[in-house]
């Protein structure tokens, strides 16, 4: 049971990188610096998504109030998760700003790198959620 727990609140933390939907995530982890080569490797990218997702994971067990609406987000349909989250992080904004940049070496990765790093549905919500 435990694990199962474990494995919905990485999936959760998963989707948080994508499905935050309705545009609302900043700030945590440093991003490299500019004159550092980043690692395009298939493993690589895999690493800078599972730190994201880790950093993400701490940051909503710190903050239940996030992750109860994150966690609910996951099971509604897309237009209902985004409702929801966009009304959370609009009243919200520093949580927003705070997810938004704990998310973001994900598309650095993705722009320098030219890859996707996240499925074709997180990928669509990561980019609508860190659009704002």
């Amino acid at each position: 049971m435990k694990n199962s727990s474990i494995a919905a609140r990485r999936k959760v933390a998963g989707i948080s990188a994508g499905f935050l939907l309705g545009g609302l995530t900043v700030g945590i982890i440093g991003a490299p610096s500019a004159a550092a080569a980043p690692d395009c490797s298939p493993a690589g990218v895999n690493a800078t998504v599972s730190s994201v997702q880790g950093a993400a994971e701490q940051y909503l067990a710190a903050h239940p109030d996030t992750n109860q609406v994150v966690t609910a987000a996951y099971g509604q349909p897309r237009p209902e998760a985004e409702s929801s989250l966009r009304g959370y992080f609009t009243a919200h904004p520093q949580q927003y700003y705070d997810l938004r940049g704990i998310l973001a070496p994900i598309g650095d990765t993705e722009r320098q790198c030219n890859v996707k790093a996240l499925p074709p549905l997180l990928e669509s919500a990561y980019q609508e959620f860190m659009a704002g």
